[in-house]
């Protein structure tokens, strides 16, 4: 079977499982008011989780010291900034996935499909902002004000430590994988349905062969 009939059947067998994913959601979704703030909802729980999984896992000894308390109270408006982009990303992915289900070539379905790369990588920016903000939020709240701009400042040198040395900076690089991944489901979906199409080809084409 030539490659290019392998490719097709990848990007058939993937189009029908997003379709069917959009069909279960328009189906389940109800009204939109009380589906837009559940969805808030759980996305405030899970970036507080991932909040504390990357602390717990690259600073655990910042919640035994005095700063405890800054860093629990810290989660709050992590939770609720990193909610407000994953639950615009749901949307934004969900209108991508009908444009792309609604186009006749590969080409435009996989541009239309790219776009969750913009969004995973926009993400990144966002977890950024999220410290940013939350820090300068609680340094008024703890009545020791720093301007935005040096908690920009601070955020970015951290990054950028991280992007020279990995290894050496393996703690703020784990901490923002793990704060990412909210904000990167869409993209990880689309791998996922991509990767699940794949590995079905890889069978049924190869049982045709033999």
């Amino acid at each position: 079977m030539p490659n290019t009939d392998a490719m097709k059947y990848v990007l058939e067998e993937w189009r029908q499982s997003l379709a069917t994913l959009l069909a279960f959601y328009e189906a389940r979704r109800g009204p939109l008011l009380p589906f837009v703030a559940k969805l808030f909802a759980l996305s405030v729980v899970l970036n507080a989780t991932c909040y504390w999984v990357g602390i717990l896992g690259a600073y655990p000894e910042k919640l035994l010291g005095h700063e405890r308390g800054h860093y629990v109270l810290l989660q709050i408006p992590v939770g609720l900034l990193g909610a407000v982009f994953d639950t615009a990303s749901f949307f934004v992915t969900v209108a991508i996935i009908r444009r792309a289900l609604s186009t006749r070539h590969a080409r435009e379905y996989l541009a239309h499909l790219s776009i969750d790369v913009g969004v995973a990588v926009l993400a990144t920016f966002w977890v950024l902002f999220v410290f940013t903000a939350s820090g300068w939020i609680m340094s008024y709240l703890e009545m020791q004000p720093e301007s935005l701009g040096v908690r920009t400042a601070k955020y970015e040198h951290r990054l950028l430590n991280a992007l020279r040395d990995p290894a050496a900076n393996w703690r703020n690089v784990y901490f923002g994988v793990v704060m990412g991944v909210s904000a990167s489901l869409p993209t990880l979906l689309h791998l996922g349905m991509f990767a699940r199409a794949w590995l079905r080809s890889s069978v049924v084409l190869g049982d045709r062969v033999g």
